[in-house]
């Protein structure tokens, strides 16, 4: 169909679109709640029991909430893959600082960017396919996890299990100022404790065995470890240690932050964690943690699909560049899978994971367009 008549499908439908979004950003789903979670999702599956191609719905229950796969067009080719996620990283309460509204043709709201107006796009996408008399020339599956903001630990391997049979993905995350994403950093979450020695810090503090000493020396050692120029990062962002103002401290821990552009700096990093060695005998080092979301690597496969994106958008005068980020998402497993990715593909806007959140309303309608062609 012609990209500029979907476009005037879903401006002819913006007024209905917008109200959806504001109800479902309305529903405060943060991480780890598991009723948040299920309202947000009785609400799209109430949603998605009006829109006829869609032929399967499943409710995925986990400890921290409900997983929602939506699948239409049912036949004998590989799906193309819808892939976002219904949880924020925004308390209870986060609402009333940043209230749903329109201002300015800004609609702002908690978790609208990030993702919430991206989940109403998607089942827009297959209303507009039933009410145009479309047909996509893949089954279509929507998989929306209640855990990405948080690691993706149970999501994980659902994300894994339905990419694997898809032809490619489509990530309606959050743009970069616009712009989808052919890359993305993997990332890996570590701890790093020290196990002294007490004594007294004016008495005997030679009996001691400082832990935040330790941990003060081991931190010079982790940020050699940075390669700006490789994408590869290791930084320490977070430090707590000791007991009390006259106390030796025995206990201390640092969280380290770990970015990559490739496996291979991964696997440098982590071995050198794993390597580190005391200073003072005396000390124990503890390692937790472990690489969280490999690389989504900027490779043919995912360019090649973000030329056939660009292809579409200019069909209708929508420029669409392009660009590869330190942030890691749901698409990261896709990617490792060997599945063609495409990332970042929700609707313009800014301030995502802040209290000023919002979207773009004149974006909306273009973006929609744009990912009902890919499926078409």
């Amino acid at each position: 169909m012609d990209t500029i008549k979907l476009l005037e499908y879903f401006q002819n439908r913006q007024a209905e679109i917008l109200r959806s979004i504001h109800d479902f950003v309305e529903i405060e789903s943060p991480s780890f709640d598991t009723e948040g979670s299920r309202r947000a999702v009785d609400f799209l599956v109430e949603t998605a029991e009006k829109i006829r191609p869609i032929e399967k719905i499943e409710r995925i229950g986990v400890e921290p909430g409900e997983h929602l796969v939506i699948e239409a067009f049912a036949q004998g080719e590989k799906p193309v893959l819808f892939l976002g996620h219904t949880d924020t990283v925004h308390p209870h309460g986060s609402k009333k600082l940043n209230p749903t509204r329109i201002e300015d043709g800004k609609f702002y709201g908690c978790g609208i960017f990030d993702m919430k107006a991206n989940c109403i796009l998607m089942l827009e996408i297959l209303r507009a396919c039933d009410e145009l008399n479309l047909k996509p020339s893949r089954p279509v599956t929507i998989l929306l996890s209640c855990d990405e903001e948080v690691g993706s630990r149970t999501g994980r391997e659902i994300v894994e299990r339905f990419a694997a049979d898809c032809e490619f993905c489509l990530v309606a995350e959050p743009s970069a100022n616009g712009k989808v994403k052919t890359g993305r950093k993997g990332t890996g979450n570590y701890v790093l404790k020290a196990h002294g020695i007490p004594s007294h810090a004016g008495l005997e503090p030679e009996r001691g065995a400082s832990a935040i000493l330790e941990l003060a020396r081991q931190i010079e050692k982790i940020h050699a470890l940075n390669d700006f120029q490789k994408g590869t990062s290791a930084t320490v962002c977070m430090i707590k240690g000791g007991t009390a103002t006259n106390v030796v401290p025995a206990e201390a821990e640092c969280t380290i932050d770990v970015r990559f552009t490739a496996l291979s700096e991964a696997e440098k990093i982590e071995n050198a964690f794993k390597n580190l060695t005391p200073f003072d005998e005396r000390v124990r080092l503890e390692l937790l943690g472990e690489i969280n979301r490999p690389p989504l690597e900027r490779n043919e496969k995912n360019l090649a699909l973000y030329n056939i994106a660009k292809k579409k958008a200019e069909s209708f005068g929508y420029e669409l560049g392009e660009t590869s980020v330190g942030g890691a998402s749901d698409g990261n497993f896709v990617a490792a899978l060997g599945v063609p990715v495409l990332d970042g593909l929700g609707v313009t806007g800014d301030g995502a994971h802040t209290l000023e959140e919002y979207i773009l309303v004149e974006d909306l309608p273009r973006r929609a367009a744009l990912l009902a062609s890919m499926i078409l």
